[in-house]
């Protein structure tokens, strides 16, 4: 049975790669930072009657990823989702930033991922897929960045993807995959009520994609339709 953990799992893109993954026969492991609140999350249940084992998991706080790990310890994960992600204070321009709130925003998007994929990298290199893939956004590019604004969000997006390209490189000895995908506009929280996609249509189309990647796709930057995105 191939394995996922899905960091930020109880809502939006999160909840709903926990839901398909499960439907599909896997063993998810879906991390929150409080499962007591989880109300959705703690009914999802497969047609066997299979649960998904949520875990207590808060991306900016290192004992609380460690634990995690050793929660799992010995455990073999095909595929590491970092999905946790914020967009921070809206607003915010020149002459009207707010640096701490930076500061928070960075260390969820960009540090906590990284948090995850040190912790659990013994888990990912013991498993078939060995794959870990980080949702980045299409804000992080710096090409396709046209309009301005939302300085925090783009620079956690940015760095997060040279975190990830240089992890391509460290693990490739590994037999480590690391790529990040943009999942598109969605309908969450996040992406607002205009969105273009659902979610079931972005973790559908994203599935997709991450069924074919493998070592010759490791450190790229993809779109949710599997065409590469600009840097």
């Amino acid at each position: 049975m191939p394995s996922a953990l899905i960091t930020g799992a109880n809502r939006g893109l999160g909840l709903e790669f926990a839901t398909q993954y499960l439907a599909d026969g896997w063993q998810v492991y879906a991390a929150c930072r409080d499962p007591n609140s989880a109300s959705e999350l703690r009914r999802l249940t497969d047609t066997s009657g299979h649960k998904v084992r949520i875990l207590a998991l808060d991306v900016t706080d290192l004992a609380s990823v460690k634990a995690a790990a050793a929660e799992l310890d010995g455990q073999a994960i095909d595929l590491l989702l970092n999905n946790a992600g914020v967009m921070g204070a809206r607003g915010q321009t020149i002459g009207n930033i707010d640096y701490e709130a930076w500061a928070k925003v960075l260390d969820v998007n960009t540090m906590g991922p990284m948090r995850v994929s040190e912790a659990f990298v013994d888990h990912v290199a013991r498993s078939e897929r060995k794959l870990i893939v980080t949702l980045t956004s299409g804000m992080g590019s710096l090409a396709d960045n046209t309009s301005g604004g939302w300085i925090a969000y783009r620079s956690s997006k940015a760095a997060v993807n040279m975190v990830m390209r240089s992890l391509a490189i460290d693990l490739a000895p590994r037999g480590i995959t690391c790529v990040v995908v943009n999942p598109g506009w969605v309908r969450t929280d996040m992406g607002g009520p205009h969105a273009t996609l659902t979610t079931a249509e972005s973790v559908t189309t994203l599935r997709r994609l991450i069924e074919t990647l493998g070592a010759a796709q490791s450190g790229k930057f993809f779109n949710y339709d599997g065409c590469e995105y600009t840097w």
